[in-house]
């Protein structure tokens, strides 16, 4: 008997397909067989895989809900390393509860078609901006939070607070910074130097 495909290896299959092409979410979730968590598997691909897949939040010419593979050639990636003691520390520390929005687990989640509520352990500092795995870096999060929904989240920082904290850094992440901006915005960036 074969053994079925998880939604991360249907997504995986699919964007190597597909590299350098635009893919939309209601593609992607129909290739990932309807699972509503496709934006983590995706996250998974790019975070513990390795594969540069990009969003609106990486290039300004693609938009919510599109994301594109770039090359078929992985980045270093990070595994997962929570160890069993430090989950079961985080999840009692807080109590089953979301430290974003404050549902519990298992109550019927407003913002999920009232579908009940299910919990993650989250990264406070993402691990590819440097946080670890350690209990301070980490919380629990309902898969809504733990997503990204816009109408939950944080206000982004100002430019002059972003500038501020960009000089504080080393010339070489200066670099990183600029050359990521440039990559983000290319025909602005043309703009400039004319």
């Amino acid at each position: 008997m074969a053994k079925k495909e998880g939604a991360r290896t249907k997504l995986r299959k699919f964007f190597l397909e597909h590299v350098g092409e635009v893919l939309d979410s209601a593609t992607l979730f129909k290739v990932s067989g309807g699972t509503n968590e496709f934006g983590r598997r995706i996250r998974e691909l790019r975070n513990e895989e390795g594969y540069d897949i990009q969003s609106h939040n990486d290039r300004s010419d693609l938009k919510p809900g599109q994301y594109i593979l770039i090359s078929d050639k992985r980045k270093p990636a990070f595994a997962r390393a929570i160890s069993k003691e430090t989950r079961a520390f985080v999840i009692a520390r807080n109590g089953m509860t979301c430290r974003m929005c404050g549902i519990g687990a298992g109550e019927p989640h407003p913002d999920d078609n009232g579908r009940k509520a299910r919990m993650h352990i989250g990264h406070i500092v993402d691990k590819s901006m440097g946080g670890d795995d350690s209990p301070d870096n980490l919380r629990m999060l309902c898969s809504v939070c733990n997503e990204g929904a816009s109408n939950i989240s944080l206000a982004p920082p100002e430019a002059s607070k972003v500038m501020a904290m960009v000089r504080k850094t080393k010339q070489s992440d200066q670099i990183k910074v600029m050359q990521w901006l440039i990559n983000k915005f290319p025909s602005e960036a043309r703009k400039l130097v004319k």
